[in-house]
This record gives C-alpha cells, sequence and structure tokens, in this order.
C-alpha cells in the first residue's frame, strides 16, 4: 500500500475537519446541503473532499431508495467519517451521484475561518 499524503486548504476559508485528529475534509463552499441523515444523526453533502480514502463498493438500502456507495474514511486516524455516492437506482436521486456525505457527529461542528478583530 502507497503512503497517503495529507493536504490542506488556505486559513482564509472556513474549512470543515476530522473531529478526531484535525485533519482538513472539505470547505464551506463545497457544502451542498444540510438536509441529511447518516447512522449517527445529521449528515451533510458536498460537492468535494480531501484527505479521505474509499472502501469497497457496497449496496445500502436508504430512506431514499438503493444506492452503491463507498465509505469514507479519514487518511489520518482511519476513522470512518462518511460516504460517497456512487449509484442512485432511483431517477430523482441521480444528483447525488459522486457526491459525498460527511457526518456531522464525526467532523468539526464549526467550520474554521478567519476570526473577526
Amino acid at each position: 500500500m502507497g503512503r497517503f499524503f495529507q493536504r490542506f486548504y488556505s486559513d482564509d476559508e472556513p474549512v470543515y475537519s476530522c473531529l478526531g485528529c484535525g485533519a482538513h475534509f472539505a470547505q464551506y463552499k463545497e457544502l451542498l446541503s444540510t438536509n441529511f441523515r447518516g447512522r449517527t444523526g445529521n449528515a451533510l453533502l458536498f460537492n468535494n473532499v480531501i484527505n479521505v480514502t474509499a472502501g469497497p463498493l457496497e449496496d445500502s438500502v436508504m430512506t431514499t431508495g438503493l444506492h452503491t456507495i463507498r465509505c469514507l474514511y479519514c487518511v489520518v486516524c482511519q476513522e470512518r467519517v462518511g460516504w460517497k455516492y456512487e449509484v442512485a437506482f432511483e431517477e430523482d436521486q441521480k444528483y447525488k451521484e459522486g457526491r459525498f456525505i460527511l457526518e456531522e457527529e464525526l467532523i468539526s461542528s464549526a467550520p474554521n475561518g478567519p476570526t473577526e478583530a
């Protein structure tokens, strides 16, 4: 297995991070929706994430129908933090394909960003 390198976003953008180790996952501007549920409670839908590895394909029956997903793990601490939608079988769910879910309980709850003086 190869070596993983951690990437960082610049300090001038709000960032969602791993609750366990602080690895950056996503910028606030990549957030698409806060109206999702995960295994641990509320979840967030993102267009793009970094510093994650994806597990094998698995079919999952969710409240919105059957999806093929890959579980996502932090590259630093290896904690499971969400999943990636690979295939949505219902036509009205196709917008999720290629998008990422991060569970709020497993990431920093408030994005870091510039502080006001």
